[in-house]
Protein backbone atom coordinates (compact mmCIF):
# COMPACT_ATOMS: atom_id res chain seq x y z
CA UNK A 1 0.00 0.00 0.00
CA UNK A 2 1.32 3.58 -0.68
CA UNK A 3 1.54 5.79 2.06
CA UNK A 4 -0.52 8.84 2.76
CA UNK A 5 0.50 12.11 3.09
CA UNK A 6 -2.12 14.56 4.54
CA UNK A 7 -1.24 18.14 4.25
CA UNK A 8 0.46 20.09 7.07
CA UNK A 9 0.52 23.83 7.87
CA UNK A 10 2.61 25.85 6.05
CA UNK A 11 5.67 26.39 7.85
CA UNK A 12 7.56 30.08 8.60
CA UNK A 13 9.00 30.77 5.25
CA UNK A 14 5.40 29.98 3.52
CA UNK A 15 6.53 27.08 2.00
CA UNK A 16 4.20 23.81 3.12
CA UNK A 17 5.47 20.32 4.18
CA UNK A 18 4.12 17.20 3.74
CA UNK A 19 4.31 14.19 6.36
CA UNK A 20 4.55 10.78 4.97
CA UNK A 21 2.28 8.41 6.79
CA UNK A 22 2.64 4.66 7.39
CA UNK A 23 -0.28 2.17 6.13
CA UNK A 24 -0.49 1.70 10.27
CA UNK A 25 -0.67 5.34 11.09
CA UNK A 26 -2.91 6.14 8.48
CA UNK A 27 -5.30 3.25 9.85
CA UNK A 28 -5.24 4.72 13.37
CA UNK A 29 -5.84 8.16 12.12
CA UNK A 30 -8.68 7.27 10.28
CA UNK A 31 -10.19 5.15 13.22
CA UNK A 32 -9.77 8.62 15.37
CA UNK A 33 -11.30 10.70 13.22
CA UNK A 34 -14.23 8.01 12.64
CA UNK A 35 -14.21 7.88 16.38
CA UNK A 36 -14.45 11.92 16.86
CA UNK A 37 -17.30 11.83 14.07
CA UNK A 38 -19.42 9.52 16.36
CA UNK A 39 -18.73 11.15 19.31
CA UNK A 40 -19.73 14.66 17.56
CA UNK A 41 -23.09 13.24 16.60
CA UNK A 42 -23.87 11.52 19.86
CA UNK A 43 -22.92 15.19 20.87
CA UNK A 44 -24.97 16.94 18.89
CA UNK A 45 -28.06 14.05 19.26
CA UNK A 46 -27.67 14.44 22.96
CA UNK A 47 -28.15 18.18 22.69
CA UNK A 48 -31.09 18.29 20.71
CA UNK A 49 -32.78 15.44 22.64
CA UNK A 50 -32.98 17.82 25.86
CA UNK A 51 -33.42 20.69 23.69
CA UNK A 52 -36.26 18.67 22.58
CA UNK A 53 -37.99 17.22 25.30
CA UNK A 54 -37.90 20.77 27.22
CA UNK A 55 -39.47 22.21 24.12
CA UNK A 56 -42.38 19.32 24.41
CA UNK A 57 -43.07 19.66 27.86
CA UNK A 58 -43.53 23.38 27.81
CA UNK A 59 -45.33 23.23 24.85
CA UNK A 60 -48.75 22.56 26.62
CA UNK A 61 -47.97 25.18 28.93
CA UNK A 62 -47.42 27.69 26.25
CA UNK A 63 -50.69 27.26 24.41
CA UNK A 64 -52.38 27.89 27.77
CA UNK A 65 -50.38 30.80 28.66
CA UNK A 66 -50.92 32.29 25.23
CA UNK A 67 -54.67 31.87 25.97
CA UNK A 68 -54.51 33.57 29.20
CA UNK A 69 -52.22 36.45 28.17
CA UNK A 70 -54.77 36.81 24.79
CA UNK A 71 -58.14 36.53 26.95
CA UNK A 72 -56.65 39.41 29.71
CA UNK A 73 -55.06 41.90 27.51
CA UNK A 74 -57.67 42.19 24.73
CA UNK A 75 -61.25 43.25 25.62
CA UNK A 76 -62.88 42.36 22.19
CA UNK A 77 -61.40 38.82 22.77
CA UNK A 78 -63.07 38.19 26.12
CA UNK A 79 -65.91 39.63 24.58
CA UNK A 80 -65.82 37.31 22.27
CA UNK A 81 -65.83 34.59 24.83
CA UNK A 82 -68.51 34.97 26.90
CA UNK A 83 -71.24 37.23 24.83
CA UNK A 84 -72.87 33.63 23.32
CA UNK A 85 -73.79 33.10 27.36
CA UNK A 86 -76.54 35.18 27.01
CA UNK A 87 -77.91 33.26 23.93
CA UNK A 88 -77.54 29.96 25.67
CA UNK A 89 -80.49 28.06 26.37
CA UNK A 90 -79.28 26.50 29.31
CA UNK A 91 -78.10 29.66 30.84
CA UNK A 92 -81.28 31.59 30.45
CA UNK A 93 -82.97 29.18 32.17
CA UNK A 94 -80.34 28.89 34.90
CA UNK A 95 -81.20 32.86 35.42
CA UNK A 96 -84.99 32.99 34.82
CA UNK A 97 -85.26 30.74 37.60
CA UNK A 98 -82.96 32.27 40.03
CA UNK A 99 -84.85 35.37 39.29
CA UNK A 100 -88.52 34.03 39.52
CA UNK A 101 -87.58 32.41 42.99
CA UNK A 102 -86.24 35.50 44.56
CA UNK A 103 -89.20 37.93 43.19
CA UNK A 104 -91.68 34.87 44.47
CA UNK A 105 -89.70 34.39 47.52
CA UNK A 106 -90.44 38.51 48.21
CA UNK A 107 -94.21 38.17 47.97
CA UNK A 108 -95.71 37.39 50.96
CA UNK A 109 -98.94 35.12 49.75
CA UNK A 110 -99.81 34.08 53.51
CA UNK A 111 -100.50 37.60 54.48
CA UNK A 112 -102.90 38.20 51.25
CA UNK A 113 -104.80 34.89 52.24
CA UNK A 114 -105.43 35.67 55.55
CA UNK A 115 -106.04 39.53 54.71
CA UNK A 116 -108.72 37.68 52.28
CA UNK A 117 -110.09 35.25 55.24
CA UNK A 118 -110.06 37.97 57.72
CA UNK A 119 -112.22 40.41 55.44
CA UNK A 120 -115.12 37.52 54.19
CA UNK A 121 -115.38 37.06 58.18
CA UNK A 122 -116.32 40.80 58.93
CA UNK A 123 -118.56 40.39 55.94
CA UNK A 124 -120.24 37.52 57.42
CA UNK A 125 -119.26 34.84 55.01
CA UNK A 126 -120.30 31.67 56.00
CA UNK A 127 -117.36 29.66 57.50
CA UNK A 128 -116.72 26.70 55.23
CA UNK A 129 -115.85 29.82 52.49
CA UNK A 130 -113.82 31.15 55.22
CA UNK A 131 -111.99 28.55 55.96
CA UNK A 132 -111.78 27.07 52.30
CA UNK A 133 -110.28 31.15 51.42
CA UNK A 134 -107.30 29.82 53.39
CA UNK A 135 -106.23 27.06 50.85
CA UNK A 136 -106.00 29.42 48.04
CA UNK A 137 -102.37 30.50 49.24
CA UNK A 138 -101.05 27.39 47.22
CA UNK A 139 -103.02 28.89 43.98
CA UNK A 140 -102.34 32.10 44.44
CA UNK A 141 -98.31 31.30 44.67
CA UNK A 142 -98.27 29.34 41.72
CA UNK A 143 -99.87 32.00 39.79
CA UNK A 144 -97.82 34.03 41.10
CA UNK A 145 -94.74 32.23 40.06
CA UNK A 146 -95.76 31.69 36.45
CA UNK A 147 -96.83 35.35 35.71
CA UNK A 148 -93.44 36.10 36.89
CA UNK A 149 -91.57 33.72 34.98
CA UNK A 150 -93.18 34.72 31.84
CA UNK A 151 -91.81 38.38 32.57
CA UNK A 152 -88.41 37.22 33.64
CA UNK A 153 -88.59 34.81 30.51
CA UNK A 154 -89.29 37.66 28.33
CA UNK A 155 -86.78 39.99 29.18
CA UNK A 156 -83.89 37.38 29.63
CA UNK A 157 -84.94 35.70 26.06
CA UNK A 158 -84.84 39.33 24.09
CA UNK A 159 -81.97 41.32 22.33
CA UNK A 160 -82.34 43.83 25.06
CA UNK A 161 -80.44 41.21 27.53
CA UNK A 162 -78.16 40.13 25.28
CA UNK A 163 -77.05 43.63 24.72
CA UNK A 164 -76.61 44.04 28.38
CA UNK A 165 -75.20 41.08 28.88
CA UNK A 166 -71.98 42.60 26.34
CA UNK A 167 -71.75 45.96 27.18
CA UNK A 168 -71.59 44.87 30.95
CA UNK A 169 -68.65 42.33 30.36
CA UNK A 170 -67.09 44.81 28.13
CA UNK A 171 -67.56 47.55 31.31
CA UNK A 172 -66.14 44.67 33.75
CA UNK A 173 -63.36 43.29 31.60
CA UNK A 174 -61.01 43.16 34.58
CA UNK A 175 -63.07 40.37 35.27
CA UNK A 176 -60.64 38.04 33.73
CA UNK A 177 -57.47 39.58 35.61
CA UNK A 178 -59.63 39.12 38.77
CA UNK A 179 -59.85 35.09 38.80
CA UNK A 180 -55.86 35.23 37.76
CA UNK A 181 -55.32 37.82 40.62
CA UNK A 182 -58.27 36.72 43.43
CA UNK A 183 -58.91 40.29 43.44
CA UNK A 184 -62.80 41.60 43.02
CA UNK A 185 -64.26 42.94 39.71
CA UNK A 186 -67.51 44.22 39.18
CA UNK A 187 -68.72 40.97 36.75
CA UNK A 188 -66.68 38.29 38.36
CA UNK A 189 -65.71 37.77 41.50
CA UNK A 190 -63.69 35.05 43.58
CA UNK A 191 -64.12 34.72 47.05
CA UNK A 192 -62.87 31.76 48.90
CA UNK A 193 -63.42 28.67 47.08
CA UNK A 194 -66.27 29.71 45.47
CA UNK A 195 -66.35 32.21 41.74
CA UNK A 196 -68.86 33.66 41.36
CA UNK A 197 -70.60 35.69 38.05
CA UNK A 198 -72.47 38.95 38.82
CA UNK A 199 -75.62 39.53 36.44
CA UNK A 200 -74.88 43.09 37.57
CA UNK A 201 -77.24 45.67 35.07
CA UNK A 202 -79.27 42.93 33.73
CA UNK A 203 -80.57 41.91 37.09
CA UNK A 204 -81.63 46.01 37.09
CA UNK A 205 -83.63 45.80 34.17
CA UNK A 206 -85.21 42.59 34.97
CA UNK A 207 -86.34 44.44 37.96
CA UNK A 208 -87.82 47.45 36.26
CA UNK A 209 -89.65 45.10 34.20
CA UNK A 210 -91.42 43.59 36.99
CA UNK A 211 -92.02 46.86 38.54
CA UNK A 212 -93.38 48.23 35.51
CA UNK A 213 -95.97 45.16 35.34
CA UNK A 214 -96.79 45.56 38.90
CA UNK A 215 -94.79 43.27 40.93
CA UNK A 216 -93.32 45.77 43.16
CA UNK A 217 -91.85 43.71 45.34
CA UNK A 218 -89.22 42.85 42.01
CA UNK A 219 -87.17 45.98 43.58
CA UNK A 220 -86.59 44.57 46.89
CA UNK A 221 -84.38 41.61 45.12
CA UNK A 222 -81.10 41.22 47.50
CA UNK A 223 -77.32 41.97 46.25
CA UNK A 224 -76.32 38.56 46.73
CA UNK A 225 -78.91 36.88 44.78
CA UNK A 226 -77.88 39.08 41.33
CA UNK A 227 -74.98 36.38 41.44
CA UNK A 228 -74.11 32.97 39.92
CA UNK A 229 -72.00 30.69 40.86
CA UNK A 230 -69.84 29.13 38.26
CA UNK A 231 -67.22 27.29 40.47
CA UNK A 232 -66.36 26.31 43.94
CA UNK A 233 -63.60 24.11 45.02
CA UNK A 234 -61.38 24.10 47.76
CA UNK A 235 -58.57 24.26 45.54
CA UNK A 236 -59.42 27.47 43.75
CA UNK A 237 -56.38 29.20 45.39
CA UNK A 238 -53.96 27.20 43.77
CA UNK A 239 -55.78 27.51 40.42
CA UNK A 240 -55.64 31.25 40.54
CA UNK A 241 -51.53 30.53 41.55
CA UNK A 242 -51.22 29.07 38.72
CA UNK A 243 -52.90 31.13 36.36
CA UNK A 244 -50.85 33.83 37.83
CA UNK A 245 -47.91 32.50 36.98
CA UNK A 246 -49.27 31.63 33.44
CA UNK A 247 -50.23 35.57 32.58
CA UNK A 248 -46.71 36.14 33.45
CA UNK A 249 -45.09 33.82 31.05
CA UNK A 250 -48.09 34.06 28.04
CA UNK A 251 -45.93 36.71 26.55
CA UNK A 252 -42.31 35.16 25.95
CA UNK A 253 -43.42 31.39 27.00
CA UNK A 254 -44.69 30.18 23.75
CA UNK A 255 -41.94 32.21 21.71
CA UNK A 256 -39.48 30.04 23.78
CA UNK A 257 -41.32 26.97 22.99
CA UNK A 258 -40.84 27.48 19.36
CA UNK A 259 -37.39 28.48 19.52
CA UNK A 260 -36.32 25.26 21.72
CA UNK A 261 -37.85 23.42 19.02
CA UNK A 262 -36.47 25.53 16.18
CA UNK A 263 -32.63 24.48 17.98
CA UNK A 264 -33.70 20.82 18.56
CA UNK A 265 -33.95 20.50 14.69
CA UNK A 266 -31.42 22.91 13.56
CA UNK A 267 -28.71 20.94 16.24
CA UNK A 268 -29.89 17.61 15.13
CA UNK A 269 -27.51 15.86 12.65
CA UNK A 270 -30.49 14.73 10.38
CA UNK A 271 -33.11 17.49 10.46
CA UNK A 272 -35.83 15.80 8.58
CA UNK A 273 -35.95 12.96 11.13
CA UNK A 274 -35.35 15.32 14.01
CA UNK A 275 -38.63 17.40 12.47
CA UNK A 276 -40.64 14.40 12.25
CA UNK A 277 -40.20 13.53 15.82
CA UNK A 278 -40.51 17.08 17.05
CA UNK A 279 -44.13 17.38 14.93
CA UNK A 280 -45.02 14.03 16.25
CA UNK A 281 -44.43 14.86 20.17
CA UNK A 282 -46.25 18.49 19.70
CA UNK A 283 -49.00 16.25 18.31
CA UNK A 284 -49.17 13.67 21.15
CA UNK A 285 -48.67 16.87 23.53
CA UNK A 286 -51.59 18.33 21.74
CA UNK A 287 -53.73 15.48 22.30
CA UNK A 288 -52.59 15.32 25.49
CA UNK A 289 -53.85 19.04 26.54
CA UNK A 290 -57.34 17.99 24.86
CA UNK A 291 -57.53 15.03 27.28
CA UNK A 292 -56.63 17.46 30.11
CA UNK A 293 -59.25 19.61 29.30
CA UNK A 294 -62.16 16.77 29.30
CA UNK A 295 -60.60 15.96 32.75
CA UNK A 296 -61.07 19.28 33.97
CA UNK A 297 -64.37 19.77 32.24
CA UNK A 298 -65.45 16.45 34.60
CA UNK A 299 -64.38 18.53 37.85
CA UNK A 300 -65.36 21.52 37.24
CA UNK A 301 -68.75 19.79 36.67
CA UNK A 302 -68.37 17.81 40.11
CA UNK A 303 -67.27 21.21 41.82
CA UNK A 304 -70.00 23.63 41.24
CA UNK A 305 -73.57 22.26 43.04
CA UNK A 306 -76.84 21.89 41.60
CA UNK A 307 -78.04 23.80 43.91
CA UNK A 308 -75.65 26.57 42.45
CA UNK A 309 -75.92 26.15 38.97
CA UNK A 310 -77.72 23.45 37.18
CA UNK A 311 -75.38 21.23 35.64
CA UNK A 312 -76.35 21.74 31.61
CA UNK A 313 -75.50 25.49 32.73
CA UNK A 314 -72.81 24.73 34.20
CA UNK A 315 -71.23 22.51 31.24
CA UNK A 316 -72.46 25.70 28.74
CA UNK A 317 -70.27 28.11 31.03
CA UNK A 318 -66.93 25.47 30.76
CA UNK A 319 -67.55 25.10 27.27
CA UNK A 320 -67.80 28.79 26.68
CA UNK A 321 -65.07 29.90 28.80
CA UNK A 322 -62.53 27.79 26.88
CA UNK A 323 -63.28 27.04 23.58
CA UNK A 324 -61.15 29.40 22.06
CA UNK A 325 -58.06 26.65 24.17
CA UNK A 326 -59.42 23.84 22.35
CA UNK A 327 -59.88 25.54 19.15
CA UNK A 328 -56.28 26.79 19.33
CA UNK A 329 -54.98 23.43 20.90
CA UNK A 330 -57.19 21.49 17.61
CA UNK A 331 -54.99 23.89 15.44
CA UNK A 332 -51.49 23.21 16.77
CA UNK A 333 -52.67 19.11 16.21
CA UNK A 334 -53.50 19.33 12.64
CA UNK A 335 -50.38 21.75 12.27
CA UNK A 336 -48.03 19.10 14.14
CA UNK A 337 -49.90 16.15 11.82
CA UNK A 338 -49.24 18.15 8.68
CA UNK A 339 -45.62 18.99 9.60
CA UNK A 340 -44.46 15.23 10.34
CA UNK A 341 -46.53 14.29 7.32
CA UNK A 342 -44.56 16.23 5.33
CA UNK A 343 -41.14 15.50 7.08
CA UNK A 344 -41.82 11.47 6.13
CA UNK A 345 -42.90 11.95 2.55
CA UNK A 346 -39.34 14.09 1.84
CA UNK A 347 -38.02 10.93 3.58
CA UNK A 348 -36.04 7.38 1.96
CA UNK A 349 -39.26 5.01 2.91
CA UNK A 350 -40.74 2.87 0.31
CA UNK A 351 -44.09 4.58 0.61
CA UNK A 352 -42.85 8.25 0.68
CA UNK A 353 -40.87 7.04 -2.46
CA UNK A 354 -43.87 5.95 -4.21
CA UNK A 355 -45.74 8.86 -3.29
CA UNK A 356 -43.23 11.46 -4.96
CA UNK A 357 -42.84 9.02 -8.03
CA UNK A 358 -46.41 8.71 -8.37
CA UNK A 359 -47.10 12.88 -7.86
CA UNK A 360 -43.84 13.33 -10.42
CA UNK A 361 -45.50 10.92 -12.99
CA UNK A 362 -48.74 13.09 -12.55
CA UNK A 363 -47.39 16.76 -13.06
CA UNK A 364 -44.49 15.27 -16.05
CA UNK A 365 -47.89 14.22 -17.84
CA UNK A 366 -49.82 16.93 -17.25
CA UNK A 367 -46.66 18.87 -18.04
CA UNK A 368 -45.35 17.05 -21.24
CA UNK A 369 -49.40 17.56 -22.67
CA UNK A 370 -49.34 20.97 -22.37
CA UNK A 371 -45.91 20.72 -24.30
CA UNK A 372 -47.04 18.99 -27.12
CA UNK A 373 -50.40 21.59 -27.29
CA UNK A 374 -47.65 24.20 -27.48
CA UNK A 375 -47.86 25.56 -24.35
CA UNK A 376 -44.30 25.00 -23.83
CA UNK A 377 -42.62 27.25 -20.82
CA UNK A 378 -39.03 27.00 -22.20
CA UNK A 379 -36.14 28.55 -20.14
CA UNK A 380 -38.66 29.78 -17.18
CA UNK A 381 -39.81 26.15 -17.12
CA UNK A 382 -36.03 24.78 -17.36
CA UNK A 383 -34.99 27.31 -14.46
CA UNK A 384 -37.86 25.68 -12.30
CA UNK A 385 -36.87 22.15 -12.99
CA UNK A 386 -33.01 23.17 -12.44
CA UNK A 387 -34.09 25.37 -9.20
CA UNK A 388 -37.09 23.31 -8.03
CA UNK A 389 -35.32 22.54 -3.92
CA UNK A 390 -35.86 26.54 -4.22
CA UNK A 391 -39.20 27.14 -5.22
CA UNK A 392 -40.02 23.76 -3.19
CA UNK A 393 -38.55 25.81 -0.03
CA UNK A 394 -39.98 29.23 -0.94
CA UNK A 395 -43.46 28.34 -1.44
CA UNK A 396 -43.17 26.10 2.26
CA UNK A 397 -42.31 29.02 3.48
CA UNK A 398 -44.61 31.51 2.11
CA UNK A 399 -47.81 28.86 3.72
CA UNK A 400 -45.67 28.69 7.26
CA UNK A 401 -45.52 32.20 7.14
CA UNK A 402 -49.12 32.89 5.62
CA UNK A 403 -50.33 30.86 9.14
CA UNK A 404 -47.93 33.17 11.35
CA UNK A 405 -49.44 36.49 10.32
CA UNK A 406 -52.90 35.03 10.45
CA UNK A 407 -54.96 36.33 13.02
CA UNK A 408 -55.66 33.76 15.18
CA UNK A 409 -55.81 30.35 12.43
CA UNK A 410 -58.13 27.47 12.95
CA UNK A 411 -58.31 24.29 11.33
CA UNK A 412 -59.96 25.53 8.50
CA UNK A 413 -57.49 28.15 7.81
CA UNK A 414 -54.58 25.62 8.11
CA UNK A 415 -56.55 23.68 5.59
CA UNK A 416 -57.05 25.99 3.22
CA UNK A 417 -53.09 27.64 3.70
CA UNK A 418 -51.80 23.58 3.47
CA UNK A 419 -54.12 23.18 0.25
CA UNK A 420 -52.91 26.36 -1.14
CA UNK A 421 -49.27 24.99 -0.99
CA UNK A 422 -50.00 21.83 -2.57
CA UNK A 423 -51.39 23.36 -5.64
CA UNK A 424 -48.88 25.67 -6.28
CA UNK A 425 -46.55 22.98 -6.01
CA UNK A 426 -47.78 20.89 -8.29
CA UNK A 427 -48.61 23.86 -10.57
CA UNK A 428 -44.90 24.26 -10.38
CA UNK A 429 -43.84 21.07 -11.37
CA UNK A 430 -46.43 21.29 -14.25
CA UNK A 431 -44.54 24.02 -15.29
CA UNK A 432 -41.23 22.56 -15.14
CA UNK A 433 -42.52 19.53 -16.96
CA UNK A 434 -43.59 21.87 -19.70
CA UNK A 435 -40.28 22.80 -20.71
CA UNK A 436 -39.57 22.43 -24.60
CA UNK A 437 -36.42 20.24 -23.24
CA UNK A 438 -38.45 18.01 -21.41
CA UNK A 439 -41.21 17.43 -23.68
CA UNK A 440 -38.31 16.94 -26.65
CA UNK A 441 -36.47 14.56 -24.90
CA UNK A 442 -39.67 12.68 -23.90
CA UNK A 443 -40.77 12.79 -27.56
CA UNK A 444 -36.70 11.17 -28.39
CA UNK A 445 -36.24 14.50 -30.31
CA UNK A 446 -34.19 16.83 -29.71
CA UNK A 447 -34.82 20.20 -29.68
CA UNK A 448 -38.19 19.79 -30.98
CA UNK A 449 -41.55 19.21 -29.28
CA UNK A 450 -43.52 15.58 -29.78
CA UNK A 451 -46.34 15.39 -32.45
Amino acid sequence: MGSRTPPEPPDSDGAQTRVVLTPEEHARYTRLSRAAAVRHRRARYAGASVLLLVALLLSPLAVVAAWVDDTVTDTDRYVQTVAPLASEPAVQKAVTDRLTDRVVDNLDVEAVTASLSKALANAGAPPVVVRRSEDLAGPLRAAATSAVHGVVDRVITSDAFQQAWVGANRRAHAAVTNMLTGEKSTALRAEGNTVTLDLGTVVDEVKQRLVDHGFEKAAAIPAPDRQITLFETDKLSQAQAGLRLLDVVGAWLPVLTVLLAALAVWAAPAHRLMLLITATGVGVMMVALLVALAVLRRVYLDSVPPSALPPDAAAVVYDTFVRFLRDSTRTLLVVAVITALAAYLYGPGRVARGLRTLAGRGTGAVGHALGNAGARTGATGRWLDTHRPWTTGVVIAGGVLALILWNRPTVGAVALVTGLVVVVLALLAVLAAASGRTVAAAAGEPGRAGP
